[in-house]
């Protein structure tokens, strides 16, 4: 639901109204009490991103990755082959 915002055309009273999309336009001015309400333009408060994944950061590889190092024998055949294919497969 969003916040529309309301300019009274006859005392100038300026207020916001939290209401559905689909309701009507209020005319009536909370303040002098007549029905000179119009509905303001805005440009709205944006697009708001909660939770993780959106920013260019969340997608780095961490520091501790890169500097882990290789280690001197194969897991896979116990030999020292840093460049193992079979490791690299799994």
């Amino acid at each position: 639901m969003p916040t529309y915002e309301y300019k009274c055309q006859d005392c100038g009273y300026e207020f916001e109204k939290f209401q559905y999309m689909n309701e009507d336009h209020i005319k009536e001015c909370p303040k002098c009490h007549k029905n000179k309400a119009k509905r303001l333009i805005s440009a709205g408060s944006g697009i708001i991103f909660k939770g993780s994944g959106f920013y260019a950061t969340d997608y780095r590889k961490s520091k501790a990755a890169k500097d882990k190092p290789k280690p001197e024998t194969c897991p896979v055949t116990k030999e020292k082959d840093p460049d193992c294919s079979d490791c690299k497969s799994r």
